[in-house]
C-alpha cells in the first residue's frame, strides 16, 4: 500500500509548484525594480528642485533686488513686481520646465526643431548667457574681497583707514559711513567718472577674477556635481544667516520706520515707464528666462504637475528671499540716516573727549566747547585744520557715521548690498566669524548660480561643435570670461558692470523672451502646443493654459518691449552712480560719448 507522502506527491505535482515560486520571484523583482525606479526619480525630482531653488536664490536676491527696490520707492517696486511676477514671470517658467521635458535637447536645438526659421533665438539666450557671466564673476570677486577682509580683527570696514603717502588728508570717509567709504575706496578703487576708461587694473580685483574663472575651469572639467545635501546645506545656511541678519538689524535706531518706509506705496511712482520696465525686466531675470538655463536643468521626466509647483515654489523661495534681504539693507539706510548729521558730530565729540580722558589722544585734539551748538560742516571744517598727525588720529578714530548728509540719501547700485550687509555683521559678537560665515556662503552660492549660467553656453556647443573636445570647450569659454571680465576690474569697472546690468541685459532678455512666446503661441500653436503636451504628459494641461499663453504673457512681454524702445526713442542718455569723495550721496552722472563721429 502505498503511503501517505507518495499519494500527495502523485496529486501535487513539484513542477506546477517550481512553475508557481519562479512566477513570485519574478513579480517581487519587478516590484522592486519599480520601487527602486519611483525612489531614483524621487531623487532626481528633489535635486533638480533644489537646484532651481538655488539658481534662482543666487541669481539676483541678494544684490539686484534690493537695489532696483531702493531705487523705485520701495513698496511701488514690489507690488508691481509681485504683479508682474503672476502675469508671466510663473506661467512662462512653467512653459520653459515642460519644453525641455517634451522635446529633451538642450536651448538652441530645442527651438530648431520647433521653429526653424526662428532658431537664432537660443544663439541669442547663449549670448545673453556670456553678457550675465562675465559681470557676475565680478560679484563673486566683491564677495571674496570681502572675505579676505573678514579674518583682520577689527573688521576694516568700521572705522576710517589711516591715510599714507598723501598730501592731504581725505576727509571723505567722514562725509559718508565708513562701510561705503571702504566699498568705493578699498574694495573697487573707484574713479569719479566712467570717462576715465579701462587704463590700468585694480591688481586684487584682477586676482580675484583669475581666481574665479580657474576654479570655474577645474569645476567643468572634472565634472564635479553638487549634491543634494550639499545643496540644501547651502541654501539653508544662507537662509539661517540672513535671518540671524535681520533679527539683529530690527535692534538697530530707526528700523521700524525704515520697514514702513519700505512697504510704503506711492501711486504717483506708476507713472514711471522706467518702474515698470526694470520690475518686468528683472523677473525675466531672477527666474533665468530666456537663458536656456531653466531648459538645460529639466533633465528629469516628472510630469508636468510637478512643474507646475516646482515653478510656484521656485518663484516663492525667489520673492521671500528678496524681501528678506531688502528689509535688511532698508533698515540699514534707516540707521545711517538717523545717526547722520548733528547726531554724528555728538557720537564723534563724546568718542573724542573719551580718549583724551583716556590718554590715546593728546590733549591738542579735543574739539571746540560750542561745536554742538554749529552747523556739521563746521566740525569737519575744524579736522582740517588740525596738524597732520592729528588728523590722522582723529579719522581713524572717528564713528562709523556721516558728518554731512543730504536729504537722508546715501549709495545706490549693486554696491549697496555689500556695504549694508558690512554694517550689519559687525554688530555681532565675533564679528569677524559672522563676517566669514557669510561672504564665505554669498561666494559659494554665486559661483553655483555661474554655474549654472556656463551649462547654458556649453551644453549646446558640446552637442553640436565640441562633441569630442569637451575640455577644449571649457578651456575655450573660461579663457575668454577671464579675458572679457578684464573691463569690470578697471577703475571705472563698476559703472560698466552697473550700465550692462540696468540697460544691455535687461533689454535683451526681454527681447528674446517676447520672440520666443511670439514663436511658441502664434506660430508653433499654443493649442497644438497644448494637446501634444498633453499627450506626452498622459493628462490634459490646465484649460485656461492656452489663453493665458496668447493673451496675458505676450502682451505683457509686448508692452515691456514697448516700454523700452520708447526711451531708446527719446535718447535720453544712461546714466551710473559715481563716487565723489566730497558728497555722502554718489551723484547720477550721464554716459558722455567720445569726441569723434558718432551716429545721432
Amino acid at each position: 500500500m502505498e503511503s501517505f507522502e507518495e499519494i500527495a506527491d502523485e496529486e501535487v505535482p513539484k513542477e506546477p509548484r517550481i512553475y508557481v515560486s519562479q512566477s513570485l520571484r519574478r513579480l517581487t523583482r519587478e516590484i522592486l525594480a519599480t520601487k527602486t525606479q519611483n525612489c531614483f526619480t524621487q531623487t532626481k525630482r528633489t535635486e533638480i528642485t533644489m537646484i532651481q531653488i538655488a539658481f534662482s536664490i543666487g541669481l539676483d536676491s541678494i544684490w539686484r533686488f534690493p537695489y532696483l527696490c531702493h531705487r523705485n520707492g520701495g513698496g511701488s517696486f514690489i507690488l508691481v513686481y509681485f504683479f508682474m511676477l503672476l502675469l508671466f514671470g510663473i506661467p512662462l517658467l512653467y512653459i520653459e520646465m515642460i519644453m525641455e521635458q517634451w522635446l529633451r535637447v538642450d536651448n538652441v536645438r530645442i527651438w530648431k526643431q520647433l521653429v526653424p526659421w526662428l532658431g537664432g533665438i537660443g544663439y541669442a539666450s547663449i549670448m545673453v548667457c556670456i553678457l550675465v557671466s562675465l559681470y557676475n564673476s565680478v560679484i563673486i570677486v566683491w564677495s571674496l574681497s570681502y572675505l579676505s577682509h573678514s579674518f583682520d580683527h577689527p573688521l576694516p570696514w568700521n572705522e576710517c583707514p589711516l591715510v599714507k603717502n598723501i598730501n592731504v588728508t581725505d576727509l571723505s570717509c567722514l562725509r559718508t559711513v565708513s562701510h561705503q567709504y571702504f566699498w568705493y575706496h578699498t574694495t573697487l578703487s573707484a574713479s569719479g567718472h566712467i570717462e576715465e576708461g579701462v587704463k590700468a587694473l585694480v591688481l586684487h580685483l584682477t586676482l580675484g577674477i583669475f581666481a574665479a574663472w580657474f576654479l570655474l575651469f577645474l569645476i567643468m572639467i572634472t565634472g564635479l556635481k553638487v549634491s543634494i545635501p550639499m545643496l540644501i546645506f547651502s541654501v539653508f545656511l544662507l537662509y539661517i544667516l540672513l535671518l540671524c541678519l535681520f533679527i539683529r538689524s530690527l535692534f538697530l535706531e530707526g528700523a521700524i520706520a525704515s520697514l514702513r518706509r519700505m512697504v510704503t506705496i506711492e501711486l504717483s511712482a506708476w507713472a514711471s515707464l522706467d518702474l515698470w520696465r526694470q520690475a518686468g525686466s528683472h523677473v525675466l531675470y531672477s527666474l533665468g528666462l530666456g537663458m536656456g538655463t531653466i531648459i538645460n536643468l529639466s533633465s528629469c521626466k516628472t510630469g508636468g504637475s510637478n512643474y507646475a509647483q516646482v515653478a510656484s515654489l521656485m518663484a516663492l523661495v525667489n520673492l521671500v528671499t528678496s524681501l528678506l534681504a531688502t528689509s535688511i539693507i532698508f533698515i540699514v539706510l534707516g540707521f545711517w540716516a538717523a545717526t547722520s548729521g548733528h547726531a554724528c558730530v555728538e557720537k564723534g565729540v563724546s568718542k573724542l573727549m573719551k580718549l583724551i580722558d583716556d590718554g590715546v589722544l593728546p590733549q591738542d585734539a579735543k574739539p571746540p566747547e560750542n561745536i554742538l551748538l554749529q552747523p556739521p560742516l563746521d566740525y569737519l571744517d575744524w579736522i582740517s585744520n588740525l596738524p597732520r598727525h592729528l588728523q590722522d588720529q582723529v579719522i581713524r578714530f572717528s564713528p562709523s557715521c556721516s558728518i554731512k548728509a543730504q536729504k537722508e540719501k546715501f549709495m545706490e547700485g549693486p554696491g549697496l548690498a555689500f556695504a549694508a550687509f558690512s554694517q550689519v555683521v559687525s554688530l555681532f559678537p565675533a564679528s569677524s566669524l559672522w563676517a566669514i560665515l557669510f561672504f564665505l556662503t554669498l561666494a559659494v552660492t554665486e559661483l553655483s548660480t555661474l554655474i549654472r549660467i556656463l551649462e547654458g553656453i556649453v551644453v549646446p556647443f558640446q552637442n553640436s561643435i565640441f562633441r569630442n573636445y569637451p575640455q577644449l570647450l571649457s578651456a575655450v569659454v573660461c579663457l575668454g570670461g577671464f579675458l572679457g571680465s578684464f573691463v569690470f576690474t578697471s577703475r571705472p569697472g563698476s559703472y560698466i558692470m552697473s550700465l550692462f546690468d540696468d540697460r544691455l541685459v535687461p533689454l535683451t532678455l526681454i527681447t528674446i523672451v517676447a520672440f520666443q512666446n511670439v514663436a511658441l503661441a502664434w506660430i508653433y500653436g499654443a493649442k497644438r502646443f497644448r494637446e501634444e503636451i498633453s499627450s506626452e504628459l498622459g493628462h490634459f494641461l490646465w484649460s485656461f493654459f492656452t489663453f493665458l499663453l496668447c493673451y496675458m504673457t505676450l502682451p505683457g512681454l509686448l508692452a515691456l518691449l514697448i516700454i523700452c524702445l520708447i526711451q531708446l526713442y527719446q535718447r535720453v542718455p544712461p546714466y551710473y552712480i559715481a563716487w565723489n569723495s566730497s558728497v555722502v550721496s554718489p551723484p547720477t552722472l550721464p554716459v558722455v560719448a567720445p569726441p569723434g563721429p558718432h551716429c545721432l
